[in-house]
């Protein structure tokens, strides 16, 4: 250790050796030095033992927390999880896109669906009226039909009378005449026969008659 040497200048006033004033500087900063290092131990290990502390209280939390900051401190980690979240946005993003042109498809077909359905609804509507006119049509055709058969039904009475009527006769004219009546009662019997099954096709459709 140096010894403390004091002289004295011109003046008389005392004067320190400069290697001794040099060491006392030097004393000064190295102990001002480890105050502050200790304060900042202080610091730092305070936080420390309040970790530890938030680590006990929460300690599935503060394994997650350690984890990933872990992940997150390598470089190659971090390049995974950037590369790793630009293809999830990616693929995001193109899926996004097959959705939106699915959904316009759908659409597209949709619209075709609806302008077909009010093709037809106005093509069964125009059947629906041609219907409702023909089963009418068809259920005057065959009330007319009926009275056309009753007429041949009177025929064919008359005709029977007319038989009768002839017998009076004579031979000759009678004979003559009876041809002619049972002519016309065999055409009257065949026009209500063809009719009577118009009748029946009609009513096969559901149309009373």
């Amino acid at each position: 250790m140096s010894s403390l040497s004091v002289r004295k200048n011109e003046n008389g006033d005392e004067l320190m050796d400069g290697d001794l004033f040099g060491n006392f500087i030097l004393k000064d900063s190295f102990w001002e030095a480890k105050s502050e290092l200790a304060a900042y131990e202080n610091l730092v290990f305070g936080k420390i033992r309040d970790g530890i502390l938030v680590a006990a209280s929460h300690p599935l939390i503060s394994c997650g927390v350690a984890t990933g900051m872990g992940f997150l401190v390598f470089k190659k980690p971090r390049n995974f999880l950037y590369y790793k979240t630009i293809r999830l946005f990616v693929n995001e993003e193109s899926l996004l896109s097959k959705a939106d042109a699915k959904v316009k498809e759908l659409r597209q077909s949709i619209d075709r669906i609806k302008v077909e359905s009010e093709r037809l609804e106005k093509r069964t509507l125009q059947a629906e009226d041609e219907l409702i006119r023909g089963r009418t049509k068809l259920r005057q055709a065959g009330k007319q039909i009926e009275g056309v058969i009753q007429s041949a039904h009177k025929i064919e009475r008359k005709a029977r009378g007319l038989k009768d009527i002839l017998a009076d006769l004579p031979t000759r004219e009678a004979s003559r005449f009876r041809t002619q009546v049972s002519n016309l009662a065999s055409e009257a019997k065949k026009e209500r026969i063809g009719l009577s099954k118009e009748v029946s096709k009609i009513s096969n459709y559901g149309i009373s008659v």
